[in-house]
């Protein structure tokens, strides 16, 4: 018996970063949403945790503990009284390293197919627990949809959203350490404010109107990341020259992200970007995308 569940990747269409906590972390106002770029995550039994990985760029996934789908078996077994005598494998298709939760994707994907071979009959309530121990993205990958996350983004809100948006993803050479992008931001942010949610985003999620979403597209961190990789900038250029609506880096980076009005538009704009020798390459997506799924059992 083997349990895949599909895990979706994220854009944040609101970064809002505040200063430094003494625990190290930031308060944030993280306005998620979840893409159509999936990875899926395989729970088989095996006599011992074992991690395997396929995919684009899986040579770059760890697969020993550190990976978060292995931490994932590990919390939820010792919570339930078993040994994780499991196999995971992930199927990769969301850029590695890239800001769109990929490794945080597959704990919560990883969480969800053990508790279903397993029959540990977890509430939602303790899985999000699980996942906020796990890291600040991990509980957005299990919800999915559009939310806004507060605390150190695992607070979740979920939120409305009135239609389709259309998504292209520039993927870059190489990963950009989450870490080290917010001591940039410390660094350039000293007196940064308190974040709020913008009410204009929010509505623009809420009616669906993608012109509105773009011109309130923000994300704090961005100047951090062009700071540590300035070739991003051309990036940037290349997908708003293209006729993108709209675009900004993803998370911490390096993919960029750009909102495009239409599907026509997405394929036009990520040719564009290929051809503009400034990315490895470009996906197109659309969202809002559902949370972690159990496929099969």
């Amino acid at each position: 018996m083997s349990i895949t569940v599909r895990v979706p990747a994220k854009v944040n269409v609101q970064l809002a970063v505040g200063p430094a906590r003494p625990d190290g972390f930031h308060d944030l106002a993280n306005v998620f949403l979840a893409v159509s770029l999936h990875d899926e995550v395989t729970a088989t039994p095996a006599d011992e945790l074992r991690i395997t990985c396929s995919g684009p760029d899986a040579g770059q996934v760890p697969l020993d503990r550190t990976n978060l789908a292995a931490r994932a078996a590990e919390l939820l077994a010792a919570r339930h009284g078993i040994e994780p005598r499991v196999h995971l494998h992930i199927a990769k298709d969301i850029p590695v390293a890239g800001g769109m939760a990929g490794g945080s994707a597959d704990g919560a994907g990883a969480l969800l197919a053990c508790d279903a071979l397993w029959g540990t009959g977890a509430s939602r309530a303790e899985l999000l627990d699980i996942c906020a121990e796990l890291g600040s993205d991990v509980p957005f990958s299990l919800v999915g949809g559009a939310a806004l996350g507060t605390g150190r983004g695992e607070r979740l809100t979920e939120l409305p959203v009135g239609g389709t948006f259309h998504w292209v993803f520039a993927v870059a050479d190489g990963g950009l350490s989450t870490p080290a992008v917010y001591r940039e931001f410390d660094r350039i942010t000293p007196d940064a404010p308190a974040p709020a949610a913008s009410p204009a985003l929010l509505d623009a999620l809420r009616t669906g109107d993608a012109t509105a979403l773009a011109g309130a597209l923000a994300n704090d961190l961005q100047p951090a990341a062009l700071s540590l990789r300035p070739s991003l900038a051309a990036t940037l250029e290349a997908g708003t020259r293209a006729g993108a609506l709209a675009g900004l880096v993803s998370g911490s980076g390096p993919t960029t992200a750009f909102l495009v009005k239409d599907p026509e538009s997405a394929e036009s704009v990520a040719a564009a970007l290929i051809a503009s020798g400034t990315c490895r390459t470009a996906r197109t997506a659309v969202s809002p995308a559902p949370g972690a799924t159990v496929l099969t059992a």
